[in-house]
């Protein structure tokens, strides 16, 4: 599997979006209970009903990302794709100190992070 810039830039910013996805999540978890009173509703859903159903595409999108970042091996791979991707904690030249190599050693190993993560990220949905 040939990652090309597209497809980069699209797990990057699935990647990305995790770390929304959780605080989005989190959020929502901290909303009390919807109660159904059986009032009618005038539409085919109610707004308890939506915010129910997103909350279980969120969790869902989440453990799909989660169980990916277990699933790769390489302890650097997971400090590149969690902690300078997602998390954003550090600077590439930051990263490059933590993981004691030079800038372009770490774009590839940054690119094979993502290779990693794209593979497995196929398997998992296909």
């Amino acid at each position: 599997m040939i990652l090309m810039r597209q497809d980069v830039k699209k797990i990057c910013n699935l990647l990305k979006q995790y770390a929304k996805l959780k605080r989005e999540l989190t959020a929502f978890n901290q909303v009390s209970s919807p109660s159904f009173d059986g009032v009618s509703s005038h539409s085919s859903r109610n707004g308890a009903e939506s915010r129910l159903i997103n909350h279980v595409d969120l969790s869902y999108q989440l453990k799909e990302v989660e169980d990916v970042l277990n699933a790769i091996d390489d302890p650097q791979y997971q400090f590149i794709l969690h902690d300078y991707i997602i998390k954003k904690r550090f600077s590439r030249s930051e990263a490059c100190g933590q993981l004691s190599v030079s800038v372009s050693k770490f774009n590839y190993m940054k690119n094979e992070a993502l290779h990693a993560f794209a593979k497995f990220y196929s398997d998992l949905t296909v």
